[in-house]
């Protein structure tokens, strides 16, 4: 659907770490977070179980990565 919007989001997970991302397919995108299947090289995947904390939606994808750069830089 080339009018789905993009969304910014915050994982965290039980150690109290959070991860931030952008997506088009924000239920797809967590859940593929999540999946234990394979883990070599993917943070995420090693360190959830992940649950959305919080996420905002965006027009473009240029809007969305220019706001999760800036979400992480507050780190």
């Amino acid at each position: 659907n080339k009018e789905s919007p993009f969304h910014v989001y915050v994982l965290q997970n039980p150690s109290n770490r959070f991860y931030v991302g952008h997506t088009h397919d924000l239920t797809s995108r967590v859940a593929s977070h999540n999946r234990t299947d394979e883990v070599s090289g993917k943070y995420t995947r090693k360190n959830g179980p992940w649950k959305l904390v919080w996420s905002e939606r965006h027009s473009t994808r240029s809007e969305a990565m220019r706001r999760e750069h800036e979400i992480k830089s507050w780190k």
